[in-house]
């Protein structure tokens, strides 16, 4: 199940990324202090940094290193981490299959937490959803229309 709704979390991606390829180079940088991260570009990269911590590193076990926003300068950049984070979400799904509800601890910043790797799931996959938002609107307030990334669409 988790498989087929990363599916159609990928398919409403690819719909923003192919809208964020229309967006100038000069626009995907721009920063915008009421948007959180403060540029598209850094949304994205949030977005991947905020997998690799949590499925990555935390559920996976695998140690990041996580560059500053400025380490990406391009879609294809974002892109490419995105493609880091997809591998993650492949392993994760074949590591708890059939125990999506089971809890297990993982450490944030020294604390314990008690999480179903089904909750941690959805925690990505809304922050993702969240910020999504937030570059769609980000992207009218620099002159663009913003297409319907949604899941039904």
């Amino acid at each position: 199940m988790l498989k087929q709704q990363y599916d159609f979390i990928l398919s409403s991606r690819n719909t923003l990324l192919t809208y964020i390829g229309s967006i100038s180079e000069q626009d995907f940088l721009t920063n915008n202090s009421s948007f959180g991260r403060g540029s598209i570009r850094n949304l994205l990269v949030h977005i991947c940094q905020t997998y690799c911590a949590w499925i990555g590193e935390r559920a996976l076990g695998i140690e990041q290193e996580f560059l500053p926003f400025e380490r990406y300068q391009t879609l294809h950049d974002c892109q490419t981490y995105f493609n880091k984070v997809d591998g993650y979400i492949g392993l994760f799904i074949e590591k708890f299959k059939g125990n999506e509800l089971q809890e297990m601890a993982l450490n944030r910043n020294g604390e314990i937490l008690k999480v179903s790797p089904l909750k941690l799931f959805t925690h990505v996959i809304t922050h993702e959803f969240h910020h999504k938002g937030q570059i769609m609107s980000l992207s009218r307030h620099l002159g663009y229309i913003p297409v319907d990334a949604d899941i039904i669409r």
